[in-house]
């Protein structure tokens, strides 16, 4: 292994290797960065160009765009309250807070430096234990995939903010919303209301886009009318050093980076679920272990640690049933296992056998591009924070043009620009209503999971409901999700009883 290892690295430390990955993790970045646009899309627009490379340095460009998209998204989370990538939307619910407090250097710093650790954590993972763990991942079927989403929508609750009923009817919308379109299985059309167009259904990309972007652009348009001058948020950078939190901070946020990259590093190896669901999860975990949970959605920075450690574990944990089964987790490791095939490179066992030098290349190349991500992200703290200086009038008319022509670039369909603007609105309105967002995303998310998985494992048992529950796995999941509900039922009514005895004195 360790052979291998420094013989991939051999293969990478050239300077055309190092070149391609700066400019690539650069071009993530800020293909990551810009709402509507991802690491898929960047990693589908340079496919094309792999073709002429040999096959480690056109997986070398790849894998770059592929972490730093991930990580990219928390730049325009934090700032601007506008998720890049649908992995970096739990990032908004602490990030922004603390850049409205003028904590936005502090913000991206922790967010850029646990990306790091928890990219870091995956590959180690990648590297060492990935056909074990690829092996534990066969042995979940339709009835596990099942309970672990079952048991993730339990944490809507969570999610909530001061009301449970207003999180939990955001949670059942979202859930409605993620019917629309062909059913699974039979592909009966589901609220089309005639329309082609949604027979597809709705794309996470432009309803984030609109949940997010374009109700914060209405948000804040309005404010500037009702006051005759747009809110300008005071960023300091003096006397700030480093990553912008203190050695003190960070130690304090061990526990948490474990348990959150351990989070992305499971859910990662998991087909069909990916960092959307792992960030979210992640920071509903830590929200419930902190001693302080009602400070989470204020600007803390636990939050976003929680977030940016679990999205970015999943980049290496997607990797692992990509190069050892061939199975991809989610569309952007599709498409690298396109860039594998390109090259007549087919994953699985054989492959760590028959090419173990391009294997480990391609890990080499992931720890390198994760230090050029972090040096590439700290420098440009700064020159990011720049862009909340920019005149509101000028700045928000060009994000809503991006977030357009995100959602158009897509697909290449018109429907979906008018998607972003219908959800533009129910975001704004979600607002005016101070209804929570985060439990629409995570029914949105898992609602589709949950009902394929269910009628697949309904099939397989002829209709029995017996092996939900014998299964260890998934019967494991289920009581966890059971006890999560009751758990949170009983904090719900202690603090209830709470508020009515302060109310009483």
């Amino acid at each position: 292994m360790i052979s291998s290892l420094a013989a991939g690295l051999g293969t990478i430390c050239t300077p055309s290797g190092f070149m391609i990955i700066i400019l690539c993790v650069a071009a993530g970045i800020i293909f990551g960065s810009i709402p509507g646009l991802s690491a898929t899309m960047a990693i589908a627009l340079f496919l094309p160009v792999s073709y002429s490379m040999t096959p480690i340095m056109g997986m070398t460009m790849l894998v770059s765009i592929y972490i730093g998209g991930v990580s990219g998204g928390l730049i325009s989370a934090i700032l601007l309250k506008m998720p890049g990538t649908p992995s970096s939307v739990a990032t908004c619910f602490d990030g922004y807070p603390m850049t409205q407090k003028g904590e936005a250097i502090k913000a991206l710093g922790i967010g850029v430096f646990f990306s790091f650790a928890g990219t870091l954590v995956s590959i180690i993972a990648l590297i060492f234990i990935a056909p074990n763990l690829a092996n534990l991942a066969l042995r979940f079927g339709d009835y596990e995939y099942f309970s672990i989403a079952v048991f993730s929508l339990t944490m809507i609750a969570s999610l909530s903010s001061d009301s449970m009923i207003k999180g939990l009817l955001s949670g059942v919308f979202g859930i409605m919303l993620a019917t629309v379109g062909l059913a699974p299985i039979d592909a009966a059309p589901r609220f089309t209301f005639g329309s082609t167009q949604l027979s597809a259904g709705l794309d996470i990309l432009p309803v984030l886009i609109g949940m997010f972007a374009l109700s914060e652009i209405m948000t804040t348009a309005e404010t500037s009318r009702k006051t005759g001058k747009a809110e300008v948020l005071r960023i300091t950078t003096k006397g700030t050093r480093g990553f912008g939190f203190s050695v003190k901070e960070g130690v304090g946020q061990i526990p948490n980076a474990v348990r959150s990259a351990l989070i992305g590093l499971g859910i990662g190896i998991l087909p069909g679920l990916g960092g959307s669901t792992s960030n979210l999860i992640a920071y509903t975990v830590a929200k419930n272990q902190s001693k302080h949970p009602e400070k989470f959605g204020t600007g803390i920075i636990d939050g976003v640690v929680a977030t940016e450690t679990s999205n970015n574990a999943s980049v290496g944990g997607a990797m692992i049933p990509l190069l050892t089964l061939g199975i991809p987790g989610d569309m952007a490791t599709a498409m690298l296992l396109g860039g594998l095939m390109i090259h007549g490179l087919v994953p699985g066992p054989l492959l760590f056998k028959q090419e173990p030098v391009f294997v480990y290349g391609i890990f080499a190349a992931m720890l390198i591009a994760n230090v050029v991500m972090l040096f590439e992200e700290f420098f440009g703290l700064r020159a990011f924070v720049m862009m909340l200086r920019t005149p509101k009038h000028i700045l928000l008319p060009i994000i809503f043009v991006l977030c357009i022509v995100g959602a158009f670039g897509l697909n290449s369909r018109v429907f979906d620009t008018f998607i972003v603007i219908a959800f533009g609105i129910v975001g704004y309105i979600f607002i005016r209503l101070k209804l929570p967002v985060a439990p629409l995303i995570m029914g949105f998310i898992l609602g589709s999971t949950v009902e394929t998985y269910f009628r697949r494992a309904l099939m397989t048992s002829k209709g029995s409901y017996v092996p939900f529950f014998t299964r260890p796995i998934s019967g494991l999941f289920l009581a966890i999700a059971m006890i999560s509900v009751i758990l949170t039922i009983y904090k719900n009514v202690k603090a209830m009883k709470k508020k009515r005895s302060e109310a009483a004195v």
